[in-house]
């Protein structure tokens, strides 16, 4: 029977990191992160460059802003869990089988890799591809492998890089621990200062029968942790693959330079997220916490799926540049849904087609002048109103397959040129026929009318109508003849040229 063998993930300062994640310009900048409530907030996380201002864990805000140089945030829980998400979606690459651990400032996760070693070969060739893959998505984490679930998990917490501990090595390899990681109760801690005991090694070294007459029968899961002995039965969670990232402002933003610079960096990490599985991005959806507690959420959806970053942050620029937000801005998430890249193999001899992205752009730009509903595909309606359509997305769609030819000779045809818009006339009638019209430039007799044909609808509203159509057969003054269609608006009693039959 194989070992077992595990690998542990540990993500120290997780609220500063998680912060810090998708702002790169604060990486050498001092940032401490207070949690709590006003006036009684400590640090709770802080990254090297504060640890190096004199900054430390539990200090109060008071102290904290007594350095001059140190930058204060807020802690965001709805933060955390996005970037808990995406650590547990890097470790479901290596693993299906990932226990998490709740730590109070780290993130911390084992995974069980045995029999892995086909795929992603030695442990030690695993854990730096684990650990580039975590830097990748923003993530600073310490790794140890071990046969032994708390082993590696003791050893990952208290170790800086990858640590791979040979099978047998435990108790030497967590002998110069400090006893403080094992979370000792504060009265045994302080029984085991007494004893001059301060260390794993030195706590493994303690004969068994003696520790459980002083401690009692909870001194063995203690020793037998220090020894890299203690059993473990794996926990696994389930890893959810969600594109969504999540950033929270520390003072509001008004400027849309400062927010897409911040989008940049979150359609960045999605577009990456997806490429790693082979995947794109079919849509975007942006959502913002406005100030008076008002909310604000688009959806952009490019005509292909893309992990074009530029692009995407084209389009995000435009949208929000058409449909400014209405206030200041507490936070921003932007969340994907993935879809198949499309790679379509063109012939040697066809000519090149223009590039979905910029029919995405040009939209884009033509809805940001003349507005949503006017930009698209017009789409008939399911009523019996003349000329009443609607405009929908843009969609590429397989094109319908070509009708076989018909076996008879091809029909002449007329076909009608509306006018846009419609021409106003003055029509003569007589018996309530048309036998004359006149527009802005000419006069016309009508040798043939035929007609009226009667619609109307909605009547029971102010949008209703009521119209006749004539199909008239004129002659101008200088002797050519023209096919057209007149239409009289009966609830305005107006009279118009609507087409032309060519």
């Amino acid at each position: 029977m194989k070992p077992h063998l595990y690998a542990c993930i540990h993500a120290a300062e997780f609220p500063a990191q998680s912060l810090l994640r998708l702002r790169p310009e604060l990486e050498s900048v001092p940032v401490a992160v207070l949690d709590g409530r006003p006036p009684m907030q400590i640090l709770c996380s802080l990254n090297h460059h504060a640890h190096l201002e004199g900054a430390s864990l539990g200090m109060s805000r008071l102290e904290a802003e007594s350095i001059v140089n140190l930058r204060l945030l807020q802690r965001s829980t709805e933060t955390e869990a996005a970037v808990r998400a995406v650590l547990l979606e890097c470790a479901a690459q290596f693993s299906p089988r990932i226990e998490f651990l709740t730590l109070p400032n780290a993130a911390s996760c084992v995974l069980d890799i045995a029999g892995t070693e086909r795929l992603f070969g030695p442990p030690e060739t695993l854990a730096q591809r684990l650990r580039t893959a975590l830097a990748a998505a923003g993530l600073r984490a310490s790794l140890a492998v071990s046969t032994n679930f708390h082993s590696a998990r003791l050893k990952a917490a208290a170790s800086r890089g990858i640590t791979v501990i040979p099978n047998g090595q435990e108790p030497a390899a967590l002998a110069k621990l400090p006893l403080s990681v094992i979370d000792l109760p504060s009265d045994h801690a302080e029984t085991f200062t007494l004893w001059g005991i301060r260390t794993l090694g030195e706590l493994g070294a303690l004969p068994v029968t003696d520790l459980v007459a002083r401690l009692g029968p909870q001194a063995i899961a203690w020793r037998d942790l220090a020894l890299g002995a203690h059993p473990h039965t794996l926990q696994p969670v389930k890893a959810e693959f969600s594109l969504r990232e999540f950033c929270a402002f520390d003072t509001p933003v008004e400027d849309s330079g400062s927010l897409l610079f911040i989008g940049a960096r979150i359609i960045d990490c999605l577009a990456a997220r997806a490429a790693s599985r082979a995947l794109a991005l079919a849509s975007l959806t942006v959502e913002m916490q406005l100030q008076g507690n008002q909310t604000y959420q688009r959806i952009i959806r490019p005509a292909l799926p893309t992990i074009d970053r530029k692009f995407l942050l084209k389009l995000l620029q435009l949208e929000i540049a058409a449909h400014p937000p209405q206030a200041a801005i507490l936070s921003l998430t932007l969340s994907a849904e993935a879809g198949q890249s499309n790679k379509v193999q063109l012939g040697l001899f066809a000519p090149q087609a223009p590039e979905p992205s910029r029919l995405d752009v040009t939209i884009a730009r033509l809805k940001a002048i003349t507005g949503d509903d006017r930009v698209g595909s017009p789409v008939l309606q399911d009523t019996h109103r003349p000329a009443s359509f609607r405009m929908q997305e843009f969609s590429l769609n397989e094109l319908p397959s070509t009708a076989a030819p018909s076996s008879h000779s091809p029909t002449s045809r007329l076909a009608l040129r509306r006018m846009r818009p419609p021409v106003p006339v003055r029509v003569q009638l007589s018996s309530l026929q048309p036998v004359a019209f006149r527009d802005r430039d000419s006069s016309f007799s009508i040798s043939a009318a035929y007609g009226p044909w009667r619609t109307s609808g909605n009547w029971w509203s102010t949008d209703g109508w009521n119209a006749e159509e004539w199909d008239v057969l004129a002659e101008s003054a200088n002797g050519s003849s023209v096919a057209c269609l007149l239409i009289h608006d009966c609830t305005q009693d107006r009279w118009q040229l609507e087409a032309l039959y060519d």
